[in-house]
């Protein structure tokens, strides 16, 4: 069962990167953490249970071997040059150039193992301006986007009430691992990736980052709305005894959710029918042209809002599930803890009477390799004493090939945003995707903002043209036998089939993976769902705004005197493509060395409730309900969001040890506290903050990042699209990418994320028109001639 077993990963990293080993070991791998004398200091990271167990550490542990070892001086130094010379991976997420100067860099580790695969977690990089700039979670976070989207507009801006930078960052690069390793498997050799923490944060933005540079509106945070333009869509909604999230929006996917929702309003008494009978699908036209005023959608909220705040948010979620809307209960931890849906699909570890976040996918691969948290240096012994040799399955005549999935064929069901984005990434690295659309039920992504030039349309969405780049596209109608056969011929085609609709849909029409394993017995195909394939919720269907909501982020992100706001967007769509893609690429790998196929149940809540495991377990661990703080953290201080000069200008400043902060206290005129320690600094954290603002607010941001960076404390403003646009880290990484496209001549989309040392992974093309390869794909991937294409158009095989 287990999808990686065959190989050995060093976990070399932090709390930058401890999530990325943790994910490899659900999958089977054998990961063996090397922890400094004494233990990882993530061990003493707060918050912490009964027992004084870090919450911090323990979710991300389990599993684990440990190794203790001092890599500093030279017997440890020597030692680790012994197990790096038969590991498979190491995952590291030291500073740059910190490893190389103990001669363990990737140069040095690959003359030892050409074949080791070395993944290096960092703030911006291991090259580039801003490469070896202080760092902490809160200013990455700032630095790549997500930040300046979220909050109400009279405060500072926030990050995710449990950090989230180098988590994104460490689960995508656990699926880039998998990804190295199937090249490996072709080449014989390893490589170096380098995984951006701010590049994979601009992902948490929705595509939002290409405003400024496809002539579109910038997207502003709005308490628990999103501004564009004069537009306001809110997402949060009170429920007389707390709060849901709603998609209240408009436009083909969506519009006639809302339509039922303003039904539900006007038979309450919220509203009259001539509101509740508005055009919702042609609704944002009408606010385009004035035909329909700004200020009367304000009122339509209004009306909303009064609705739901006459019912109850499980009163609200099961007219939800009744009436097909769009609508999701804002979870609290102990919501989450007693979730019947995690129930049905018995998704918690219980180990050692203690329970955790368990496996997101079914049927789970590991066979309970990941459970408990190792003392430190428990395998110290063993593992040193032991010999073992890199688990290379490559042939005798290596075929090395310059994009790493060249020749892998994926069959893409995906619709949205997550699972087009892990499959985003199988295109960008040489990967053939077919992608299956329907031109009469359009892809909610391409009637998503922001559109290019500001005008909507299917072909101008740039969050669709970004995260469909490089894919084949073509039109069909699975509902009709000609379809079927269609897709019957797909499915032969393919090694990978990922599908992301719910359960209900794909047994219709008669694709569910028992019907796909009759005609291709190898194949691997993941179904991507909200809530997975099973369970009372299997078949809710919606968007990650509202897996997010019933998975805890929401609760946990806003101020303690204010309603909660949430994470920008729909969270779970940019957590869950890192565990799927890993899944997907570790079942690839499996297929290829047994020649068996393998499904996979993935459940994007289920995945996404590990990003904020601490939370999680303060209240499995301590009853304790974690709820908006702000930008506050209990492992710094100051640990904030400060304003500097100009209107709606902010910039994220952390002291992030005792060192930053005397820095930091001689900056801000507080030279009489700089050894005030962090305990102390926490108590004192209205008073030490407010004299950072009062410092900050004199300055501009560029200046606040240079004399916090000189003194060497993490700091940098809060970004929004035209500052990415013109960052000169995102510049040397050559993040934007000028592509073409079939209608607009060509237009800019983002870069992957990382950058290996050895392979191109590297978006050619735009994404597809609808139905643009349609008689590509027939005829040179599937071999019909012009007479059986007709045929099948005839028969309506194409929607």
């Amino acid at each position: 069962m287990s999808l990686l077993s065959p190989y050995r990963v060093l976990d070399l990293t932090d709390v930058r990167g401890h999530l990325a080993g943790f994910l490899l070991a659900r999958l089977g791998a054998e990961v063996i953490a090397i922890e400094p004398p004494g233990g990882s200091p993530v061990r003493l990271l707060g918050p912490f249970d009964a027992d004084g167990i870090s919450l911090t550490h323990s979710p991300y542990s389990r599993g684990k071997k440990s190794v203790e070892l001092d890599i500093t001086v030279p017997d440890g130094a020597d030692a680790f040059r012994r197990l790096a010379a038969g590991a498979d991976v190491l995952i590291e997420s030291a500073p740059p150039g910190e490893l190389a100067s103990l001669g363990l860099g990737p140069e040095a580790l690959a003359q030892t193992n050409p074949a080791l695969v070395i993944a290096s977690i960092s703030p911006f990089g291991q090259t580039g301006p801003k490469a070896n700039w202080a760092a902490a979670d809160l200013t990455v976070w700032a630095s790549g986007g997500p930040m300046h989207l979220c909050g109400d507009e009279d405060r500072a801006p926030l990050g995710v009430g449990v950090p989230q930078a180098f988590r994104h960052a460490a689960a995508h690069a656990a699926s880039v691992v998998t990804l190295a390793l199937l090249e490996r498997n072709q080449s014989g050799r390893g490589q170096h990736i380098d995984v951006s923490a701010q590049a994979v944060a601009m992902n948490s933005t929705m595509s939002s980052v290409l405003c400024s540079l496809i002539g579109a509106p910038l997207t502003l945070r709005g308490g628990g709305a999103v501004r564009s333009g004069d537009l306001r869509l809110r997402f949060m909604y009170p429920a007389s005894d707390g709060h849901v999230s709603v998609t209240h929006v408009f436009g083909a996917a969506i519009g006639p959710a809302t339509a039922r929702l303003m039904d539900l309003v006007h038979t309450a008494g919220f509203c009259d029918a001539e509101t509740a009978s508005k055009d919702w699908i042609g609704y944002g036209m009408a606010l385009s042209d004035g035909s329909e005023t700004i200020e009367d959608f304000e009122r339509i909220k209004e009306c909303v809002a009064a609705f739901t705040s006459s019912r109850t948010k499980q009163e609200l979620f099961a007219l939800a599930n009744e009436h097909r809307l769009l609508l999701a209960p804002v979870a609290t931890t102990a919501d989450v803890a007693a979730s019947e849906q995690l129930a049905s699909r018995r998704y918690w570890d219980d180990v050692d009477g203690q329970r955790y976040p368990g496996h997101w996918m079914k049927p789970e691969p590991a066979d309970g390799s990941a459970d408990r948290v190792p003392a430190v240096g428990e395998h110290t012994a063993a593992i040193l004493a032991s010999q073992r040799a890199p688990a290379v399955f490559a042939p005798e005549s290596p075929t090395g090939r310059e994009r790493p999935l060249e020749g892998l064929k994926v069959l893409d069901f995906m619709w949205a945003v997550a699972g087009p984005t892990f499959s985003r990434i199988l295109a960008d690295a040489g990967a053939t995707v077919i992608r299956v659309e329907s031109s009469v039920r359009l892809d909610a992504c391409r009637t998503f903002l922001p559109f290019i030039n500001n005008d909507p349309g299917p072909e101008n969405s740039a969050l669709f043209n970004n995260m469909n780049a490089g894919k084949l596209g073509i039109t069909l109608n699975p509902g009709t036998p000609a379809g079927v056969e269609v897709a019957h011929d797909l499915i032969r085609w393919a090694d990978a089939v990922c599908e992301a609709y719910t359960p209900r849909a794909m047994r219709s029409w008669g694709l569910d993976y028992d019907n796909v394993r009759e005609i291709n017995p190898s194949v691997v195909m993941l179904s991507t769902c909200l809530f997975g394939q099973s369970g009372p919720l299997a078949n809710f269907a919606g968007y990650g705004n509202l897996s997010g909501a019933m998975a805890g982020f929401y609760n946990i992100t806003g101020w303690g005197d204010r309603a909660p706001v949430g994470p920008y967007g729909a969270i779970t769509d940019y957590t869950s493509p890192h565990p799927a893609l890993a899944s997907l690429l570790a079942a690839v790998d499996h297929q290829r060395r047994t020649g068996e196929g393998r499904y996979i149940d993935f459940s994007q809540a289920e995945a996404s409730i590990h990003f904020i495991a601490p939370a999680m377990l303060e209240y499995l661990r301590n009853g304790t309900v974690v709820e908006g703080r702000g930008n506050s953290s209990e492992h710094a201080c100051p640990h904030g969001v400060f304003p500097a000069a100009g209107d709606d200008r902010w910039v994220a400043v952390v002291a992030q040890d005792d060192d930053a902060w005397a820095a930091l206290a001689r900056l801000v005129g507080c030279d009489d506290l700089a050894t005030l320690s962090v305990g102390h600094r926490l108590e004192r954290r209205t008073e030490l903050e407010a004299a950072v603002a009062i410092w900050t607010s004199k300055l501009d941001e560029a200046e606040v990042e240079r004399q916090c960076q000189d003194a060497g404390v993490a700091a940098h403003r809060v970004q929004n699209s035209p500052e990415l646009a013109v960052d000169p880290q995102i510049t040397h990484r050559r993040h934007w990418v000028e592509v073409p496209h079939s209608t607009h001549g060509s237009t800019i989309i983002e870069a992957p994320r990382f950058t290996m040392s050895r392979s191109r992974v590297w978006p050619e093309v735009a994404a597809p028109a609808l139905g643009e390869h349609l008689y590509e794909v027939l005829t040179e991937h599937l071999g019909y001639d012009a007479d059986r294409v007709a045929e099948l158009a005839a028969a309506e095989a194409f929607d």
